[in-house]
């Protein structure tokens, strides 16, 4: 199921939050879960997807805070051009 924020809507990027299950993410989005896997975050393939939030793995991984928050930021932004730059070749 969907995470609230994420409901399929072609009209919107896909916005990637810390409470996000990893199995949604990597359904939902799989462009997002190729970003996060740049940040070292394989856990999108991981047992543990179904039950993790992002938040989760990357403490798993031994991220601070700040630094999930700054990814997420920097995946968003990321998401968001490419979303732009798609519409705009569509037109």
């Amino acid at each position: 199921m969907p995470s609230e924020n994420n409901l399929t809507d072609s009209n919107a990027p896909y916005v990637l939050t810390k409470s996000d299950l990893l199995l949604n993410v990597s359904q939902e989005s799989p462009r997002a879960a190729e970003l996060l896997a740049e940040y070292g975050l394989h856990c999108l393939n991981c047992f543990f997807n179904e039950f993790d939030t992002l938040e989760m793995g990357a403490a798993v991984h031994g991220m601070t805070q700040e630094e999930v928050s700054d990814m997420i930021t920097d995946i968003n932004t990321q998401l968001e051009k490419e979303f732009t730059e798609q519409n705009k070749t569509q037109k």
